[in-house]
């Protein structure tokens, strides 16, 4: 079994998520645990719930920071805002999107799938005919993922919100923005989402272990009437231990508080929209690179393009899972997007070696000559060396 997991050198991390950690989170989390209920850990609960609404652009939300995952991050979305029964249109576009809907039928909620080909983004034209047919309102929320990781495709949020207004329809809007927040454009309240959520493993660059919800003040006023069961995801024992300013009705992951909070001091050092123009030029870079290789893009149009995620198809001579074994047990490499323009072509470079060990016909040094050319004429500069 060991030869299966350890390997000489840095493991060179580039899946969707987990991703890399920066150095000031690391070590920032290196610490003892403390008592939570000292004045310490309370005054730095209350500063991290205000520096987290930044991540979401929302001056009205009310965020939950919740020692769990993405998926329950979903669970505590759902069971706070609906009822069992409730009609939700949910939008189904990949892997992650289909585990929410799963979850939500679980829940026994009444969920209306609008399915579209993979690769493709949520289909608002169906969601249009059903809220102009919907004069009654049955339809309680609209549930969507903005950036489906495993097809690398992007929703527009503000075209969901429209179509809401334009039928003055009063269903919450219920987001995952998993792999979007803090590394896409995503605007809480300009776009009238309901409830966020996001996971601490993706752009904040942190481990796995807490799930970011935040609820605008109509969610809010939904979970007073909500009737669906919870108890470790109830926003009602977190609302009442603000009040009392101790901020927690049970142990939180102290670590995990103080790496988000050197995770959120960098965003706040680089600037948020920086983050987001990064992202947007690696996303472009990657996807030459793949266009170099003569490789197709799983995405289809490019209105649906993601920043965080390219997913790649595969030819149907070459298995996709050698690919990634092959990766990682020779060039103790996992694929994936990189966070910044170095690890990026590093990683593009790994791929091309794959590619051709694993009979492609690429020709080294293609993808990443078109992502370096790429980079190297919209890349600026950095503005405290200027």
């Amino acid at each position: 079994m060991a030869d299966y997991v350890y390997g000489p050198g840095r493991t060179h991390l580039f899946v969707p998520g987990p991703v890399n950690i920066p150095d000031p989170v690391i070590r920032a989390m290196n610490r003892q645990n403390e008592d939570y209920r000292s004045p310490a850990v309370p005054a730095l609960t209350k500063i991290l719930l205000e520096d987290v609404k930044k991540i979401f652009k929302t001056t009205s939300g009310t965020p939950f920071i919740i020692p769990t995952t993405g998926t329950g991050a979903w669970e505590s979305t759902l069971t706070n805002t609906l009822s069992p029964g409730d009609r939700i249109v949910s939008f189904l576009i990949g892997q992650f999107s289909l585990l929410w809907i799963d979850q939500q039928q679980r829940l026994g909620f009444n969920v209306d799938v609008v399915e579209s080909e993979w690769g493709r983004g949520a289909d608002l034209d169906v969601l249009e005919a059903k809220l102009r047919q919907d004069t009654a309102h049955t339809i309680k929320a609209i549930a969507i993922v903005h950036n489906e990781t495993a097809t690398g495709v992007t929703n527009n949020l503000a075209t969901v919100r429209k179509l809401l207004d334009a039928y003055r329809h009063p269903a919450l809007v219920l987001v995952d923005g998993v792999s979007s927040i803090c590394a896409l454009d995503f605007r809480m309240d300009e776009w009238g989402v309901d409830v966020a959520l996001t996971g601490s493993q993706k752009a904040l660059s942190m481990p796995t272990g807490l799930g970011i919800v935040c609820a605008s003040p109509k969610a809010l006023e939904a979970s007073k009437t909500a009737k669906s069961l919870r108890v470790f995801f109830d926003w009602k024992d977190y609302l009442k231990f603000y009040e009392m300013g101790t901020y927690w009705p049970y142990t939180p992951s102290i670590q995990l508080l103080y790496g988000l909070r050197a995770a959120l001091d960098l965003l706040e050092e680089e600037g948020l929209d920086n983050v987001i123009n990064r992202h947007t030029r690696l996303g472009t870079a990657t996807r030459l690179a793949v266009e170099a290789w003569g490789l197709k893009n799983c995405t289809q149009k490019e209105e649906w393009f993601s920043n965080t995620v390219t997913a790649v198809v595969v030819p149907s001579y070459i298995d996709s899972g050698e690919i990634v074994k092959h990766a990682w047990k020779r060039y103790n490499l996992s694929l994936g997007l990189g966070l910044n323009k170095l690890q990026l072509l590093g990683c593009l470079s790994g791929v091309e070696m794959v590619l051709k060990d694993v009979g492609y016909p690429v020709k080294l040094g293609s993808g990443v000559a078109a992502a370096a050319a790429y980079l190297s004429n919209s890349t600026p500069l950095i503005p405290s060396r200027i």
